[in-house]
């Protein structure tokens, strides 16, 4: 088995942008501020608030946290838009009330929409660029592969898809509608996945030396897990990411070359 550990890649991206973020500050007095507004409890979204929130102190990026009732979102997104000494602005995902999330993540002015939300995004989204960046790291050739997406969520699995077709590599994306999704996914050389349902990927549904990017979220018993089982974790053949520091720890890298693309464009 091969490893993809995103973790050990990150730590080349954070030294850079560490440099970048000392070099704003030196040449502009400029420093990149992230504000992130959380509108339910969630351990998920928990987890990862902290996580950019050490992140950014580790690069001297202003990292900012509103708790907020959905109805008082709206009101401090326009009031954020506003504010110069804010680069970037995340609504975390799930919101309260799931149906206004279009509504809100588009109140979040483009020049500031590092998530890449909004219908008029201009930065890349973070989780489909980590993805990008975790198979470049490890020189995964997609190249007349059979890649599939099995999830076609608004986070990860549309966005990759438009990733991916614009750098020329042809992609079929599957969800849990789709009739024959098992024999799909054993059919793919790649299978990168972002269904948020906990073991939904197992063994015997990946071909011999496949290469499997997993990239779901969930809690379960209170932790967090992804969508590959863990009998997928026995096999020696596979070329994946591991259950802990995989494609996670690239994503918040992904946010704050955002954040700091924002600031650098003030």
């Amino acid at each position: 088995m091969k490893i993809l550990s995103g973790l050990e890649l990150s730590g080349f991206i954070k030294e850079r942008q560490a440099h970048e973020v000392r070099s704003l500050l030196q040449r502009k007095g400029i420093v990149p501020r992230l504000v992130i507004i959380v509108t339910t409890d969630n351990p998920v979204i928990d987890t990862y608030v902290r996580l950019k929130k050490r992140y950014g102190q580790d690069l001297l990026v202003d990292v900012v946290v509103h708790r907020v009732s959905l109805s008082e979102t709206p009101k401090l997104i326009k009031s954020l838009n506003k504010d110069k000494t804010v680069h970037g602005i995340i609504v975390q995902l799930p919101l309260a009330d799931p149906t206004k999330t279009e509504e809100i993540i588009n109140l979040v002015d483009v020049s500031k929409d590092v998530d890449a939300l909004g219908a008029q995004a201009t930065f890349e989204p973070a989780t489909p660029m980590a993805i990008m960046w975790l198979l470049a790291g490890y020189n995964i050739d997609l190249r007349g592969k059979q890649v599939l997406l099995v999830g076609r969520g608004k986070l990860v699995g549309t966005p990759l898809l438009k990733l991916l077709h614009s750098s020329g590599i042809e992609a079929q994306v599957v969800d849990s509608k789709t009739a024959n999704l098992i024999e799909q996914v054993k059919a793919a050389d790649v299978v990168i996945t972002a269904t948020g349902s906990p073991g939904s990927i197992t063994s015997n549904m990946l071909k011999n030396k496949a290469v499997v990017i997993d990239a779901g979220v969930a809690s379960e018993d209170g932790k967090t897990v992804g969508d590959v089982a863990p009998d997928v974790y026995t096999r020696d053949d596979l070329i994946i990411t591991p259950a802990k520091g995989g494609v996670g720890p690239l994503t918040v890298c992904a946010l704050f070359e955002n954040v700091i693309r924002a600031a650098r464009l003030v």
